[in-house]
């Protein structure tokens, strides 16, 4: 089969369009595909746990919502704030790619600005604009699951940053740029 000068542009201006498309368009067909979401999680500080359905029918529902916002709330402040849904997203996709049945352990969720300027004091590593604050980030491990395992599935992903703690046992995964450490 011979292949022509116009197929080959054709294809390479598909390519490039297609590449153009922000992610969050593709989550689209996978609301077509999904007729609900839910996720697992237990809180490692304050041994709290919720398995429920964080999406149905087409839209995310707000009483579930907020409760995820309040088992990822900074446990040292006890302050609580939204949660992305975008990160949600994230780690249902990480849970269906991985088929992950046990609840993601939050390591780390929200940060309060306060708890999050103590923590840079005592910790490297720790960003002074973090993710965290902003509801955008989450430390996560899931026993079972090699931390090696859901950091290679989440770069996988290209849903945003994604860094590796093997000394501490966890896994960062937020929904800001897409970087990797």
């Amino acid at each position: 089969m011979m292949v022509s000068r116009r197929s080959v542009l054709t294809g390479g201006l598909i390519t490039l369009a297609s590449s153009l498309i922000p992610r969050k368009a593709f989550s689209t067909v996978k609301d077509l595909l999904l007729p609900e979401r839910s996720l697992f999680f237990y809180n490692t500080y304050t041994g709290e746990t919720l398995q429920e359905s964080y999406w149905s029918d087409g839209q995310y529902i707000t009483d579930v919502l907020n409760d995820i916002n309040h088992i990822f709330r900074d446990h040292i402040t006890e302050t609580i704030e939204a949660i992305d849904t975008n990160l949600l997203d994230l780690l249902f996709a990480l849970k269906e790619k991985m088929k992950i049945t046990e609840p993601f352990h939050i390591v780390s969720g929200y940060r309060s600005p306060q708890t999050n300027a103590k923590l840079r004091k005592h910790k490297k590593g720790v960003a002074k604009n973090s993710l965290h604050m902003y509801g955008k980030a989450a430390d996560i491990r899931v026993p079972g699951y090699s931390t090696k395992a859901l950091r290679m599935a989440a770069i996988d992903l290209q849903g945003g940053g994604v860094g590796y703690y093997p000394r501490s046992g966890f896994v960062h995964l937020d929904v800001g740029e897409l970087r990797y450490w």
